[in-house]
């Protein structure tokens, strides 16, 4: 596979103490608008992916996460268009502030079997079982 042909993407199974996971819904205007999905994005050329999920939750939701804080979980591997998309995600379960929906119109926190009922992106619905085994 040409790795100028990927697209590495990272995302965040943010956990709270009751054993919930946040997923926000995607804005208006973008690709696979109205899908409910992990907070993350694109790994820019000049970046790490833990150093591109902590810049994306700041923006995205207002929160700050230390590295350390930021296990690696699972992966997906999805043709999108005319590239390759690699999802990395990574659980979190301490993080500083409160997550608010800066970017996206709408998130909420739901237990892993209710993911299964949101409309989500092809690449992040396979990922619901195991991170429901992980959480």
């Amino acid at each position: 596979m040409d790795k100028g042909n990927s697209l590495i993407v990272v995302a965040a199974a943010l956990v709270d103490t009751d054993g919930r996971l946040l997923v926000q819904q995607r804005p208006e205007g973008k690709p696979m608008a109205g899908l409910w999905e992990f907070p993350g994005g694109k790994v820019e050329a000049d970046e790490v992916p833990e150093a591109a999920l902590i810049r994306e939750l700041r923006e995205e939701l207002g929160i700050d996460v230390e590295k350390a804080c930021l296990a690696p979980a699972c992966f997906a591997s999805e043709p999108l268009g005319g590239r390759h998309l690699i999802l990395l995600v990574y659980i979190c379960r301490k993080w500083k502030g409160v997550p608010r929906a800066i970017e996206a119109p709408a998130i909420k926190w739901l237990r892993p079997l209710d993911l299964h009922h949101l409309d989500m992106p092809p690449a992040d619905k396979p990922l619901i079982g195991l991170l429901d085994a992980l959480v």
